[in-house]
């Protein structure tokens, strides 16, 4: 069999029109990458830092109380039993206040030893904490506590609720004092208007620093059952910061 080799001579023609065509598209590929990274390396310019700030003083309504037993043995055994009878007495009468959440706080168990460093007995602590929005009823269960417990420290906060109410609400007076910095900008640099570049809202708060109290229970006891007690107020404040471009 004889096989025939059939020449098309326009062969040559079309595969050197390929290859200019090629190193074409690779020249103007090669020409627009410098181009697009001049473009994104290119000064912005007119951009402006801002800041601005919403704020709101709150009258605090959650109260939150530490109190604490402390009890000296020379068993660490009983000491625990003890402990443990301290905490179960408070708890039923924390059953008494369905109004205040009651937990368990930090316990703590440890060696006391004398001058000559000889173990001479042991010592534990033990906490439980109240939270409440009802200051009068956390007040009277404070009180019956106190003929075995002692209070460490006595804070007034705002309640996470409230907090994310006044939090939402100065996130937009933020935003709109925000707004009307860059309105009065534009105005003063004769703009034609802007466009918001970046913009970050972050809260913050200045609460009261909680009362602490060194007293034995009689004496506390007899204090809180007479105290008229008054949360006071925080400052809850929503600062907005960011950049706009002037056009």
């Amino acid at each position: 069999m004889q096989t025939k080799l059939i020449k098309n001579s326009k062969t040559p023609a079309l595969i050197q029109r390929a290859f200019y065509s090629t190193l074409l598209a690779a020249s103007l590929l090669g020409l627009s990458a410098p181009a697009a990274l001049a473009d994104t390396d290119k000064p912005q310019y007119r951009l402006v830092q801002l800041q601005a700030d919403a704020t709101r003083d709150v009258t605090n309504n959650q109260m939150e109380a530490v109190l604490f037993t402390e009890l000296n043995s020379n068993s660490p055994t009983s000491l625990a039993q003890d402990v443990t009878r301290t905490l179960n007495e408070a708890m039923r009468q924390a059953a008494k206040y369905p109004q205040v959440k009651v937990s368990t706080g930090a316990q703590s168990t440890y060696p006391i030893y004398d001058d000559k460093n000889k173990l001479k007995g042991w010592r534990a602590r033990a906490q439980i904490e109240l939270k409440s929005t009802d200051f009068k009823a956390t007040s009277d269960l404070i009180a019956a506590l106190q003929d075995k417990m002692q209070v460490q420290s006595i804070n007034f906060s705002v309640s996470d609720d409230e907090r994310k109410r006044v939090e939402n609400e100065l996130m937009v007076e933020a935003s709109q004092a925000f707004q009307q910095r860059a309105r009065l900008l534009q105005q003063s640099w004769q703009a034609n208007g802007y466009e918001l570049v970046s913009l970050d809202l972050n809260a913050m708060n200045n609460e009261r620093p909680p009362i602490m109290y060194a007293m034995k229970a009689r004496d506390a006891a007899a204090s809180m059952e007479s105290q008229n007690v008054q949360g006071g107020n925080s400052q809850l404040r929503v600062n907005a910061s960011g950049s706009v471009q002037l056009r």
